[in-house]
């Protein structure tokens, strides 16, 4: 049974004190290494590992993460909790990784709301010690890979106008004027999926002295009712490799928006098939400024 999604700094001090957790850094290893909480095992690859949504490539993220996760000390009777530097300078890792571990069942998973730096700003301890877990095996529950949209899915999800195909990527991607937060040109074709409506994934977000935080859920509501998306709405979420995806996943299941799924693949896959159909440019005729 899934308990709190987003922990403060003061939460997670108080729950590792009565509770077994894991607490996984997603953090570049360098930074890591500098200083970490207590405890806190390094999984980098939340962040860089890049997915396919094709039979092969779900296959092999589960066994990658399913290995990675078990090294790191969750054999299910623990709480994971999982963190980046703050809410945006990871691009949303951590919830990146709350939604790798919701696709493979795992029972218990929060974020650290506002990140290491919000750890930092309620003056707890940090530690530049690197653990080292006891590895255990990695309960996997296939029933929860249902989040995870592929391809075939989203291509039939791009036909049925019931669906929202939610777009959360920065407006020079939405517009087609770059490919990928990597580059102008590190994909093949500039565009966004058609039928997709967008909200830049920053306005899941407010700012706060420590780094952007979430908005509450009648605000996460709000921005959505601007795309159409209600509480009912079944959307399916994208971006360029999950990240931004994951972190409007995790706003929108605070929301209680009941049917959300995430095309893990995103624009990273959908962009190199040249059969798949893209739109470009601005999203209506530019005529339509001067009405």
């Amino acid at each position: 049974m899934r308990g709190k999604v987003l922990v403060s700094a003061n939460e997670l001090s108080d729950m590792l004190k009565t509770e077994s957790a894991v607490l996984i850094d997603t953090r570049d290893p360098t930074i890591y290494a500098e200083a970490h909480i207590p405890g806190a095992v390094n999984l980098r690859e939340v962040f860089t590992y890049l997915a396919t949504s094709t039979p092969e490539g779900v296959k092999a993220l589960r066994e990658t993460f399913a290995t990675a996760f078990g090294k790191a000390g969750l054999g299910g009777g623990e709480t994971a909790v999982i963190y980046e530097q703050s809410m945006s300078t990871g691009f949303g890792q951590s919830c990146r990784g709350y939604v790798l571990l919701r696709s493979l069942g795992y029972p218990r998973i929060s974020v650290l709301h506002g990140g290491y730096a919000a750890w930092m700003a309620a003056g707890l301890p940090s530690t530049p010690a690197v653990p080292a877990p006891a590895e255990k095996t990695f309960p996997v529950d296939p029933r929860e890979t249902r989040i995870l949209v592929d391809l075939d899915a989203m291509r039939s999800a791009v036909r049925d106008s019931r669906i929202i195909k939610l777009d959360v990527r920065d407006v020079d991607e939405w517009i087609g004027e770059s490919s990928s937060p990597y580059g102008k040109d590190f994909c093949p074709r500039k565009g966004r999926i058609p039928g997709s409506v967008w909200i830049e994934w920053y306005r899941m977000m407010k700012p706060t002295p420590v780094g952007p935080m979430f908005k509450s859920p009648a605000e996460i509501l709000a921005e959505c009712a601007t795309v159409g998306i209600t509480p009912d709405t079944p959307v399916i979420i994208y971006c360029f490799k999950g990240a931004r995806a994951s972190n409007t996943f995790v706003a929108l299941e605070e929301a209680g928006i009941r049917n959300v799924g995430i095309y893990f693949g995103s624009w990273n896959e959908w962009s190199r098939d040249p059969s798949l159909p893209i739109e470009e440019g601005l999203p209506y005729p530019v005529s339509r400024l001067a009405a």
